[in-house]
């Protein structure tokens, strides 16, 4: 019963936001301006995307609480410092949507916050990296710089792939699904899909942005459940079908730092050369560009179920991924 009435709770305050967002949007003053360079909308748009999950965020968990639904989320050992890294990488990113930081002040930023959580919170630690093809487990003494380093780029991936409307949410849906189907606190992200929902839709008619709060934010969440169901699930995904999960995006990053490394770049500022981009100049249409890029970055998670190899699907991946890339550079 009481679970039942946080579902009602959580759809209904969603649904006064969707019905109510433009008001809503106006008073909270944070939008998104165009500037006819990396931002091509033609009207400001709202960055409360971002806002709106973690206020979920928080009435999920102070819901489970109120009702001692306690055992539907993240222990209590976990849940206060997944509470303090999602709110800090999701400051980070709104300061950086309204002041603009220069990428090596986001990363000095990124680093701290994760460096005093992993610090101050045990259960933020990997003891080992356990293969799904390999019998041994691999130790090491350096796995605060693993995940720290891990959590960077993750922050990195999701903020450049949320470059058009609907990508990032549903590859988040997307990831909340593969949760769900593993039994990794399944109600507490089939809670976090409804908001999800509402905001594909206003994302899809151009009302709001997740911003880089959002991205941050989205990175801590998945980030810390990978954490979590390594180290409390029996059925947990091993490190590298973790990695083929989030494989598309990553090595769209890399080969972004590449480019801009070989072209005396930031490897951390913007460009026009990411993956939707190149799809979208190729489809020159938005919808199409989606639809191809996020199945693009399912396919390899959907063989995975089919017990195939990670090192083949991984060998696979790169192969498909890197001459699509070449295809549509030659043909755009």
């Amino acid at each position: 019963m009481e679970i039942f009435f946080v579902f009602l709770l959580i759809s209904f305050f969603n649904l006064i936001i969707f019905l109510k967002f433009e008001k809503i949007s106006k008073k909270l003053i944070i939008f998104d301006k165009p500037d006819g360079n990396l931002k091509k909308h033609e009207v400001p748009v709202s960055l409360a995307g971002g806002l709106i999950i973690l206020i979920n965020l928080y009435l999920i968990i102070f819901s489970f609480k109120f009702f001692n639904l306690e055992d539907l989320m993240f222990n209590d050992n976990f849940i206060f410092a997944f509470i303090i890294l999602s709110t800090s990488f999701y400051l980070i990113g709104v300061v950086d949507d309204l002041k603009n930081l220069s990428p090596n002040i986001k990363l000095f930023f990124l680093f701290v916050v994760i460096s005093l959580t992993i610090y101050f919170s045990p259960e933020f630690r990997l003891d080992y990296i356990k293969i799904s093809f390999l019998t041994k487990f691999y130790t090491f003494d350096y796995s605060g710089l693993f995940l720290i380093l891990s959590f960077v780029l993750l922050a990195n991936a999701m903020n450049m792939f949320d470059g058009i409307n609907l990508q990032l949410i549903l590859f988040t849906f997307f990831m909340f699904i593969i949760f769900i189907l593993k039994g990794f606190i399944s109600t507490f992200f089939l809670l976090l899909l409804i908001p999800l929902t509402f905001l594909a839709i206003l994302n899809f008619q151009n009302k709001v942005f997740l911003g880089d709060g959002g991205s941050y934010l989205i990175s801590a969440i998945l980030g810390s459940t990978f954490i979590y169901q390594y180290n409390n699930f029996e059925n947990y995904l091993f490190g590298d079908e973790v990695f083929l999960i989030l494989i598309i995006p990553s090595i769209d990053m890399l080969r972004l730092f590449f480019l801009r490394i070989i072209y005396k770049k930031n490897p951390f500022k913007g460009d026009l050369n990411h993956l939707h981009h190149l799809v979208n100049n190729f489809t020159q249409n938005t919808s199409l560009t989606v639809l191809i890029t996020i199945t693009l970055c399912i396919f390899p998670s959907i063989v995975l179920l089919m017990s195939v190899p990670s090192y083949i699907i991984l060998i696979l991946s790169l192969i498909f991924y890197f001459s699509f890339v070449t295809y549509l550079r030659i043909k755009i």
